[in-house]
């Protein structure tokens, strides 16, 4: 079977850009949304996606285009690059990506399923045991979740064998890696299917051989985001200065206050969460204060660079 259709459920911050970027590689792409309210926030990262689109591609046409700081991989190779092609294909990605309350109808005729929910266990359940009943034989499943594991919720499928993970990293038209990682249950070839699909649409494919939270990305990058909100609940030092020190002495572009507003609040508190039964006497990090900390910039409103304000003003 071939991935044709292409059903993404979330509209959040990766959700978003994956659909783009499928729609943009050619595929059939709709995005099922639980709310109203879900379609007024998806809506506009997609008029947002397309706008960076179109100005990523036109830097790329520059003199200075085939730098590392500007060129996009995820939007076209070095050696057949055509910036008027380009720009049709994220036209046609803008028009052609699909917003879908009825969740029955949105994966009907779904090849691949690729969930982008939240980061918690019992919103994933609830999600898969409502999916599970909807769907053609031919669907595979994949879970883009950064830090839960798919054996945590392969029987909820109801498709053991045709369900994996998918991990994409942030801003995937430049930063255009994918970690697939499969279950025990998961058939070999849906394994290899899946990595298939993550070429077509442009990703570097990156097998995951054995079952770890956090993947390759995020179990090198996730501690790096605990000590430095570790060091600001601790009072050592504030966002600005722990990021100088990240980015002037690594050579990073970002430092981690910069990357979680990237990420999002929300997302980075409910990583945060899983961490609370972790007994203070024995934990690497102070994982209470953070989940206080995060708690409040969440009450007010300052989710990260998608709502203006996180650590930072935008």
């Amino acid at each position: 079977m071939e991935i044709h259709k292409v059903v993404v459920a979330g509209g959040g911050v990766l959700g978003s850009q994956i659909a783009y970027q499928a729609a943009y590689c050619g595929f059939d792409v709709t995005i099922w949304l639980r709310s109203e309210g879900s379609i007024g926030r998806t809506q506009p990262k997609l008029d947002k996606l397309k706008e960076v689109y179109r100005e990523t591609i036109e830097k790329m046409a520059t003199p200075a285009g085939k730098s590392p700081a500007v060129w996009a991989r995820g939007i076209a190779d070095a050696e057949t690059f055509d910036p008027a092609a380009c720009i049709q294909k994220a036209e046609q990605a803008y028009a052609g990506v699909k917003l879908e309350l009825d969740m029955a109808k949105a994966v009907a005729d779904a090849d691949l399923i690729i969930e982008t929910m939240a980061e918690d266990v019992q919103e994933k359940i609830a999600f898969y045991t409502k999916l599970a009943p909807l769907l053609p034989e031919k669907t595979i499943i994949v879970t883009n979740s950064s830090t839960l594991l798919p054996s945590m919720f392969a029987e909820h499928t109801g498709r053991p064998e045709k369900y994996l993970s998918l991990h994409f990293a942030n801003t995937i038209w430049r930063n255009n890696t994918a970690e697939v990682m499969a279950q025990s249950k998961t058939d070999p070839r849906y394994f290899d299917q899946i990595l298939a699909f993550a070429n077509d649409i442009r990703m570097i494919a990156l097998p995951v051989r054995k079952e770890k939270a956090g993947y390759l990305l995020n179990s090198m990058l996730v501690p790096l985001l605990f000590s430095a909100m570790d060091l600001f609940v601790d009072g050592v030092s504030e966002p600005e200065s722990i990021d100088k020190a990240w980015t002037l002495g690594t050579g990073a572009p970002f430092g981690p206050f910069r990357i979680l507003d990237t990420v999002g609040l929300t997302t980075a508190h409910n990583i945060v969460k899983t961490y609370l039964h972790v007994p203070e006497a024995i934990a690497p990090y102070h994982f209470k204060a953070m989940d206080e900390m995060l708690s409040k910039y969440i009450a007010e409103g300052k989710l990260g660079k998608s709502t203006g304000e996180g650590f930072y003003k935008y």
